[in-house]
C-alpha cells in the first residue's frame, strides 16, 4: 500500500457520488479539500466520524474546506447513509477503489486477530493545488473536526 504523503500530488480520479453524479478531483481545483474513508457507510465508528464533520460543518467551510466522504460501499448504502444523517458533503460510492486506490488506503488490517484486507480509516487535507497538505492516521472518530481545525 503505497499511502499519499505529504507533499504528494493527489492522482485525479473521478467516481460516482450517492446519486450517481460523477465527481472529480478538478472539481475541487482552487479550493481546500477534506477526503475522510472510511471503512463502511452506518457502522458506529464510521457514523460518528461523519456526524461530527457535519456537525463542524460550517465551521470548516468557514475555513474554506470542502469535504468528501470515500468508501466501498454502493451507491444506494452511500444515498442511505447520507439521507438518514443528512449530510451536506457528498458520499463517494467508490465500487472499483479507484480513489481508494490513489490515495493508497487500501491494505492489511487487523481485527480480533484476524487479517484481511480493507479500508484504513485515514483523513487527507488537499490544497488548492491538488497538493496532501496533512494527513491524520489515527482518527478520532467522535472529535475529527478538532484534528482538521487544529
Amino acid at each position: 500500500m503505497n499511502t499519499l504523503k505529504v507533499g504528494d500530488k493527489v492522482p485525479a480520479f473521478s467516481a460516482k457520488d450517492q446519486d450517481g453524479n460523477t465527481i472529480q478531483l478538478s472539481d475541487y481545483s482552487g479550493k481546500k479539500l477534506i477526503v475522510f474513508f472510511y471503512p463502511r457507510a452506518n457502522t458506529p465508528g464510521c457514523t460518528a466520524e461523519a456526524c461530527n464533520l457535519r456537525d463542524n460543518y460550517s465551521e470548516l467551510q468557514a475555513q474554506g474546506f470542502e469535504l468528501l466522504g470515500v468508501s466501498e460501499d454502493s451507491e444506494k448504502k452511500q444515498s442511505n447513509f447520507k439521507n438518514k444523517y443528512e449530510f451536506p458533503f457528498p458520499l463517494l460510492a467508490d465500487e472499483d477503489h479507484t480513489v481508494i486506490d490513489a490515495f493508497g488506503v487500501w491494505g492489511l488490517k487487523k481485527f480480533m486477530g484476524k487479517e484481511y484486507d480493507g479500508i484504513h480509516r485515514k483523513t487527507f487535507v488537499v490544497d488548492e493545488k491538488g497538493i496532501v497538505s496533512k494527513v491524520i492516521d489515527k482518527v478520532k472518530t467522535k472529535d475529527h473536526a478538532a484534528q482538521l481545525l487544529a
